[in-house]
């Protein structure tokens, strides 16, 4: 449920309630559930209800205060929740035969490759019983049958610590999403919602699953990407669920987190006029990354997955394992024809949106933030547009602007990502603890506060960053940098409470010392 900044008087609607036009104003101060209640005592329905909000035409209406304003000719309809679940009932009933059936095609597979191997095992004991093999021969025979069990062992599993929803083990087999894409509802943004969306100060937070992906479906209309490319947009829908389904309940790391950068780099887009100065196709490469860059993410970094040995890190060598997972997981979800956004365009062009794609993902590995700035740095000054390589490197650095781009916003919509990504840090510093793995400083939740995990980031990494890419674009000073100066500001002041409280409780504690020990 989205919401902007700009003031504006009150907001009327019009609601059919049982057949009579019923009236309903509220103030833009009002939050979600203020207009939720509203709406139920409107229509006659019990008060915590979870309702819906339709147009004549059968669209969600987004509650909230900015949802577009109606008129008694064109009234919309409040429904209980339930209510409307009645006729996805029949659309989860067919997911559930197409998962049982997919479960006995498995289930035949696997009979079919027992029936192989029993087979297999069969022929060659004959031929050590029967055939009167020579004693080189018949050793030969028992190592082929060692090898064949053995091979059967260990095809009980080989996953190590990462629970991937992918799996791995047979690089030939087209994978699948874990199960069946559902539908999900068309949503009417209101005009202050759509012009709020091109903003940094997009607030974040108000927003369902079903509406988040209603934006991102907007967007890549909006930018004509979908005309541009020839995506069907029924294909769109499609992808866009699957990418959703594919990103983890992670306290930091989730399907509002690749939200937040996939806006923002729709932000950026409007923000430095990129339309002008990019191709269509360098545009859809830089939306399609933010929202694929961390697919399937376990919530436990780099770090972790190297030092515990995980599979990740053992597949690609150390090598950013997270970001390659991520790349490996986009394209699994692509080759599904169902899933291909990009089946209308010619081959070499897939291929090139393809490699364009992976560096970008692979790019927000942190480990390779110095390298990429400093390339950065290096061609800015004399930014060439037409230069591929230069764009290359300016898309990168797009790309690590909005995945960190969270104190850019209002510290209102900011300040909660730090504690979600203080939880999952801790999290994994726990785990690492009780492996006996080593515990990074500032992951450690008996030495970090909120004030020191964000100044040195904001100090050393944010502000450098996007003060590089205000040379290119100065406009951005204002919107991002400042803010970024002024969060910057915050901590420290923060920082300076704490330890004013620190050095008082300090010295209570060593006055009360003192105190036991004259008595």
């Amino acid at each position: 449920m989205g919401s902007s900044s700009s003031s504006y008087s009150p907001k009327t609607i019009y609601l059919d309630v049982d057949g009579k036009v019923q009236r309903v104003v509220f103030s833009r101060y009002c939050s979600p559930c203020d207009i939720k209640e509203l709406l139920c005592s409107s229509s006659n329905i019990a008060r915590n209800t979870e309702i819906l909000l339709v147009d004549p035409e059968g669209a969600l209406i987004s509650i909230d205060p900015t949802m577009p304003a109606n008129n008694p000719n064109s009234l919309y309809k409040v429904v209980s929740h339930a209510s409307s679940q009645a006729g996805e009932k029949e659309d989860m009933f067919q997911n559930v035969l197409s998962q049982v059936a997919e479960q006995f095609s498995r289930a035949f597979r696997i009979n079919e490759m027992k029936t192989e191997v029993t087979n297999r095992l069969a022929l060659l004991e004959k031929r050590v019983e029967l055939e009167g093999l020579k004693v080189v021969e018949i050793e030969k025979c028992k190592n082929d049958l060692k090898k064949l069990r053995d091979e059967i062992t260990s095809r009980g599993g080989v996953r190590v610590n990462c629970n991937c929803k992918y799996n791995f083990i047979d690089d030939g087999m087209k994978l699948s999403p874990r199960r069946d894409i559902p539908s999900y509802p068309k949503y009417t943004l209101s005009d202050e919602t759509i012009e709020a969306l091109k903003k940094p100060t997009f607030d974040v937070w108000h927003w369902e699953h079903n509406e988040m992906l209603s934006c991102l479906e907007y967007m890549y209309h909006d930018l004509g990407l979908v005309k541009e490319l020839n995506m069907n947009p029924i294909t769109l829908k499609r992808w866009l669920l699957a990418i959703q389904e594919n990103y983890r309940e992670n306290p930091f790391h989730n399907f509002r987190h690749c939200f937040c950068v996939s806006q923002m780099m729709y932000g950026m887009i409007h923000l430095c006029n990129l339309r002008e100065r990019l191709t269509m196709t360098d545009m859809c490469i830089l939306m399609t990354a933010a929202v694929c860059h961390d697919l399937d993410h376990p919530g436990y970094n780099n770090t972790y997955q190297i030092n515990a040995r995980t599979e990740l890190a053992l597949r690609y060598n150390d090598i950013s394992p997270l970001e390659n997972h991520h790349c490996a997981v986009t394209f699994q979800i692509l080759s599904m024809p169902e899933c291909n956004v990009f089946a209308n365009i010619e081959p070499e062009s897939f291929k090139q949106i393809r490699q364009a794609i992976i560096t970008l993902i692979l790019g927000t590995d942190m480990a390779r933030h110095g390298e990429i700035l400093d390339s950065f740095k290096q061609k800015v000054d004399n930014f060439d547009f037409t230069n591929e390589e230069h764009i290359k490197c300016l898309k990168m650095v797009l790309i690590k602007c909005c995945d960190i781009s969270n104190e850019v916003r209002p510290t209102e919509v900011a300040e909660p990502w730090v504690d979600c990504l203080l939880e999952e840090y801790f999290i994994q510093s726990d785990r690492e603890k009780s492996e006996g793995l080593p515990v990074a400083p500032f992951m450690d939740r008996d030495k970090v506060t909120k004030p020191t995990a964000q100044i040195g980031f904001i100090k050393f990494v944010l502000i450098p960053m996007f003060e590089t890419v205000m040379k290119l674009f100065p406009q951005i000073e204002e919107i991002m940098v400042q803010p970024l100066r002024d969060s910057r500001d915050h901590y420290e002041e923060l920082k300076q409470i704490d330890d004013a409280m620190s050095e008082a409780q300090k010295k209570k504690t060593e006055s009360l010392s003192l105190g036991g020990k004259k008595k």
